[in-house]
């Protein structure tokens, strides 16, 4: 009986220990979109200036860029494009909808094919946490931050602006060691260049 209390009484002080350990590290607010979206400045080319690494990437070695282009009804076509290690030029091409009033800056984007959009799990977070005034630089993720992307219009941007909006992200509770910067070789990616 003894033995019993003894195995009860350090189970007990187990989970002590384990719930304080969690409670000492407080979980970020839930994430913030940006308040309003104008949607038709957004569209056109963005090119990765960062990003957190993810699986649907690994083959992206430079040149990574994305483009919006208006669709019938309330959808934007998404292409991205990136230039693998070997020089090949890749392409997936997506949909995205926005969910929310008409000026939400939450989307979600699926890159399956359209049969298959009835089905949710087939459509992934696209927030827009962050945009500057003049819609050049912008920080992308998803409720969780597990993603992170950071765009902007031109291939190179300004370091004191991407600096500004590093301190912004950390303060929304993103973990920027993980965010790796993306090369831009200069060079643009033609649609006639990739690989079939």
């Amino acid at each position: 009986m003894a033995v019993m209390k003894r195995l009860l009484a350090s189970a007990v002080l187990a989970m002590l220990v384990a719930g304080s350990a969690h409670a000492a590290a407080p979980e970020p607010a839930p994430l913030k979109t940006i308040e309003r979206l104008d949607l038709v400045r957004y569209l056109g080319t963005w090119h990765e200036i960062a990003r957190t690494p993810n699986w649907f990437q690994q083959k992206c070695a430079s040149d990574t860029r994305a483009e919006y282009r208006p669709q019938s009804g309330s959808t934007v076509q998404v292409i991205n494009r990136c230039r693998s290690a070997d020089g090949t030029l890749t392409e997936a091409i997506g949909e995205a909808r926005r969910v929310g009033g008409p000026d939400s800056a939450r989307l979600e984007v699926r890159f399956a094919p359209a049969w298959l959009s009835w089905l949710p799990f087939v459509w992934g977070d696209y927030w827009v946490v962050d945009i500057d005034p003049e819609y050049q630089l912008v920080a992308v993720s998803e409720p969780q931050r597990e993603y992170l992307w950071v765009l902007a219009r031109q291939p190179q941007v300004d370091p004191q602006a991407y600096n500004a909006l590093l301190v912004r992200l950390k303060q929304q509770g993103f973990d920027l060691s993980k965010l790796e910067r993306s090369p831009q070789s200069m060079q643009s990616v033609q649609p006639s260049q990739l690989a079939r």
